[in-house]
C-alpha cells in the first residue's frame, strides 16, 4: 500500500523540525558545558583549600589557644601557627597603612584585598611569624652555663642575710645586666626624699607614653591621678607612664631626675649601676645583683615603699573613672611567704627579674634574681630558695656557684 505524495511530504517536513529541535539542544548542551570547567575547578579549588589548611575562624582559634597556654617566645611576638609566615621582605614591613589610611598594629602584616572592580578596599591583618628569639644579655654573655646547686633558671642570684650580711646564696652576683622595672625602687625613693606633696595631680601626656618597647598602658593619654597614686601604681602594677611622670614632674624635669637616680646610686655605694630613665623600659638601665641587694636595702627604709609595693591589688581613681590594678608579683598572694618588699621586671634584653625583702626561717633576708629564663621561672626559682633556706641550710653555711667556665 503506498502512502499519498502529500502524506509522504508532511512526513518529511515533520522530520526536518524534529531535528532543527535536536541540533539546537545540542548547541544549548555543548554551550553550558563549556562554561560550568571554571565553576568546577573554582568549586575543586575551594575544597583543596579547606583541606589543605584550616578557615581564618579554625587559625583566629588556634591563636586564641596559644595565647591561653603561654606560648613561649619574645615579648611582643605573636605567633598564629594557623598562617605560614611569608618569607619576602615585604612580608616582614611593619606598621604598614591599611586601605583606610590608618596604621596596622606593630608586627602586623598587611594584606590587601580587591573588590570585584579590583580597587583595594580593605585589609586583613595577621601575626607576624615568631622570627628569632631574642635573646638576653645574660644569655648572650653565657652566664646562664653557670651550674648552681638548685639548678636554677635565672643566670644571676643573690641571698643576703640583711642583718648580718652574710650570703647563703650566690651566683654570677657581680654581673652587669639590664634590670628592666626594677630601676622603680630607685624612682620611688628619688620622688619620696625629694619632699614633694603626694597629693598633688599629675598629667599622664605623650611625653610619658613608651617609644622605647611600644608597650601598652591602662592610663590614657590625659588622665590625671595624685603622686602617692602614681607611685602606687609604678611599684605595685609596674606602671611606665606613672614612673616616667613621676620624673616629669620633678623639679627641673626628667633629666634632672635621672640625674638625681644616679647621684643616690653612688651615695649608696652602687657603683655598677647606671640609670637613663626612670621605668626600665631601656637596656641602658643597669646594675648587678650585688648593687641591687644595696638598693633593697635603702629602699626598705622607707617604710611606704614597703607597703606600696606589697600591695595584692587596689582600686585607684583614674579621672572620674576607678580601676582596679594587681600586683606583678604573684607571691604576693601566696599566704606562705611573708614579703616586707618587693619589684618585679622584664624586658626581653633582662630576661625575668624580681628582688624582695622577706622573712624566711627567721631571718630578714633579701634575694635578687635577674636574668631568668621563662614567665614562671622566676617564681620557680624563689620557691627553690626558700625551700632549700627554710629546710636545708644551717646557720652558718652559704652556697656558692662558681664563675662561668669554674
Amino acid at each position: 500500500m503506498q502512502m499519498p505524495v502529500g502524506g509522504a511530504m508532511r512526513v518529511v517536513r515533520l522530520l526536518k523540525g524534529v531535528l532543527v529541535l535536536a541540533g539546537v539542544g545540542w548547541a544549548m548542551l555543548a554551550a553550558a558545558q563549556s562554561a560550568s570547567p571554571g565553576k568546577s575547578q573554582a568549586n575543586a579549588q575551594k575544597t583543596e583549600k579547606a583541606q589543605k589548611g584550616p578557615s581564618s575562624a579554625q587559625a583566629s582559634s588556634r591563636l586564641a589557644t596559644d595565647k591561653s597556654q603561654g606560648a613561649r617566645g619574645a615579648k611582643g611576638a605573636k605567633v598564629d601557627r594557623g598562617l605560614k609566615p611569608r618569607s619576602d621582605a615585604r612580608s616582614q614591613r611593619t606598621a604598614q597603612k591599611d586601605g583606610s589610611g590608618k596604621k596596622a598594629p606593630a608586627g602586623a602584616t598587611v594584606r590587601r584585598l580587591k573588590s570585584s572592580s579590583g580597587v583595594v578596599n580593605a585589609q586583613s591583618v595577621t601575626r607576624t611569624s615568631s622570627g628569632p628569639a631574642r635573646t638576653s644579655f645574660g644569655q648572650r654573655a653565657g652566664l646562664h652555663d653557670t651550674a648552681d646547686p638548685l639548678d636554677l633558671r635565672s643566670s644571676v642570684a643573690l641571698v643576703i642575710d640583711q642583718d648580718t650580711q652574710q650570703v647563703l646564696f650566690s651566683k654570677n652576683p657581680d654581673a652587669v645586666l639590664p634590670i628592666a622595672s626594677i630601676t622603680k625602687l630607685m624612682t620611688a625613693m628619688v620622688v619620696l626624699e625629694a619632699g614633694q606633696s603626694l597629693d598633688e595631680q599629675l598629667l599622664i601626656t605623650q611625653d610619658d607614653v613608651d617609644t622605647e618597647k611600644g608597650s601598652g598602658s591602662r592610663l590614657r593619654v590625659g588622665s590625671t591621678l595624685s603622686r602617692g597614686d602614681m607611685l602606687h601604681l609604678a611599684l605595685m602594677a609596674s606602671e611606665n607612664r606613672a614612673a616616667n611622670a613621676l620624673g616629669r614632674h620633678y623639679p627641673g624635669g626628667l633629666k634632672v631626675f635621672v640625674e638625681a637616680m644616679n647621684r643616690k646610686a653612688r651615695s649608696l655605694g652602687m657603683t655598677n649601676t647606671r640609670y637613663v630613665e626612670p621605668t626600665g623600659l631601656s637596656s641602658a638601665n643597669q646594675s648587678s645583683a650585688h648593687d641591687l641587694s644595696v638598693l633593697v636595702r635603702a629602699a626598705s627604709e622607707h617604710q611606704l615603699i614597703r607597703e606600696l609595693s606589697t600591695t595584692a591589688d587596689a582600686n585607684v581613681n583614674v579621672g572620674s573613672r576607678s580601676m582596679q590594678f594587681r600586683n606583678t608579683n604573684g607571691l604576693i598572694r601566696n599566704p606562705s611567704w611573708e614579703i616586707g618588699l618587693q619589684k618585679t621586671g622584664y624586658i626581653s634584653e633582662a630576661g625575668r627579674c624580681v628582688v624582695m625583702q622577706a622573712q624566711l626561717a627567721g631571718r630578714k633576708l633579701i634575694m635578687v634574681l635577674l636574668d631568668s629564663a621563662g614567665r614562671y621561672s622566676r617564681i620557680g626559682d624563689a620557691e627553690r630558695l626558700r625551700n632549700w633556706i627554710t629546710h636545708s641550710v644551717p646557720a652558718a653555711q652559704a652556697a656558692t656557684a662558681p664563675a662561668p667556665g669554674g
